[in-house]
């Protein structure tokens, strides 16, 4: 689907600056508030061909915390459990609604592996902590691990079933083309520049045309920043990923494992590993570790050259009879936190809302924040809503040079200390 960049100037009710998870899910809510009011979304380049679609599509349901050593959050976990599985339901609602591949939302469930007897701790610790939350979860040995993945390097893993595995880009292209065939206006490859007030109204500024619209809905994580709004108070992460070649049928004789499986590490800075099968883009499997801050929101090339070299010794270790294997794609991905690890989803101007700050969890979190910021530029309130206004604000960071120097120091060390996990 190839969608117009915008040219020359327009009015609308509704503009939202930004097309991804969070700007597509406050579309879809504004069409069912606010039945025939004119919808426009700014995309700065093509759906999914950003963040979005560099995404590694866990949709979890559980707490995910990335900042902790374990997952486990330290607020209402329950509150966030049933937040997360509503953005959960709502995306599968758009699934159905606009008939996007079964393929793209897959509710398979994830696995977190363990490769030492540390990360095996932590799975217990978790398990106990799902436990007495009375969610679900069931422990898996050494074999069965190896039955799944095709695996050795795991001793254990921990399978909670609640998550769903996205195909990312599908399931964000499949979205877009639904909301346009309800009569949401979306222009891609139109970077917003900036926007004013004139006559009571903002005017939403692209280099190639602008929009005129009461109520504007920034949907943009951390380049929040960009537009004047949470400045250090946000931290700009980037991860990093490769994916194998299609694997012919010798190398997935020689693989072994199920199809389709997404195993996240028990240790939050570990590695994380999926296989897919061709519904989903082809047989292949996808690694990703690494992070590191840069504030300017761009990654280096040598951080991806760095990234990649320790994903190939990962993929080796875990797959020794494909090692050496060359990778085709390699990227990086933005994603933003904050250090009390709260959103910022609220009224940020006179009417302007804020859908920002996913905490690295795009998938749930972005499909809420969209949705919480589509219902306040509607007046409404809701569960959703109710939870992220009582936040806090995010904390001011460290000045620079010690903020970036003190982060990228915690992260490697982070990361030696997870090195075989």
């Amino acid at each position: 689907m190839s969608l117009p960049r915008i040219e020359g100037d327009s009015t609308a009710d509704f503009v939202i600056i930004g097309g991804g998870f969070a700007g597509l899910s406050a579309a879809r809510r504004l069409t069912e508030l606010q039945p025939g009011a004119r919808i426009t979304v700014l995309e700065a380049g093509r759906l999914a061909e950003g963040g979005t679609g560099r995404n590694s599509g866990f949709m979890i349901d559980l707490p995910h915390e990335v900042q902790s050593d374990n997952y486990s959050g330290d607020g209402d976990d329950r509150a966030m459990i049933g937040l997360n599985r509503h953005a959960i339901a709502y995306a599968g609602d758009a699934v159905e609604e606009y008939g996007i591949d079964r393929n793209f939302f897959d509710p398979a469930g994830k696995i977190n592996g363990a490769a030492s007897a540390a990360a095996d701790e932590h799975n217990r610790s978790y398990a106990s902590h799902l436990t007495k939350l009375g969610e679900p979860s069931e422990l898996l040995g050494e074999r069965a691990m190896r039955e799944v993945t095709g695996s050795s390097h795991y001793v254990s893993g921990l399978y909670t079933p609640g998550t769903v595995m996205l195909q990312p880009a599908g399931y964000v292209r499949g979205l877009g083309a639904g909301l346009v065939s309800k009569g949401v206006t979306i222009f891609e490859n139109s970077p917003v520049i900036g926007f004013v007030r004139e006559s009571g109204c903002w005017r939403v500024i692209a280099p190639t045309g602008s929009v005129s619209t009461p109520r504007v809905i920034l949907t943009v994580n951390g380049h929040l920043e960009s537009f004047g709004f949470e400045q250090d108070r946000l931290m700009q992460i980037f991860l990093f990923a490769v994916m194998t070649p299609e694997l012919d049928a010798e190398a997935l004789k020689s693989l072994g494992g199920q199809p389709r499986w997404g195993v996240t590490p028990s240790d939050p800075m570990g590695t994380t590993v999926r296989r897919i099968d061709l519904g989903q883009g082809g047989n292949r499997v996808v690694t990703r570790t690494c992070a590191v801050l840069r504030p300017n929101c761009e990654a280096t090339q040598a951080d991806l050259q760095r990234a990649a070299r320790v994903m190939q010794r990962k993929f080796d270790q875990r797959f020794p009879s494909l090692a050496g294997m060359t990778m085709e794609y390699a990227w990086s991905g933005h994603l933003c936190l904050t250090l009390n690890g709260v959103a910022v989803m609220r009224q940020v101007d006179d009417g302007v809302y804020s859908g920002c700050v996913q905490n690295g969890l795009g998938t749930t979190r972005g499909t809420l924040t969209g949705i919480g910021a589509a219902e306040l530029a509607c007046g409404q309130t809701s569960i959703v809503t109710d939870y992220f206004t009582a936040q806090a604000r995010p904390k001011k960071l460290p000045p620079q040079p010690f903020r970036q120097i003190g982060a990228n120091f915690l992260l490697r060390w982070k990361e030696w200390k997870a090195r075989d996990e």
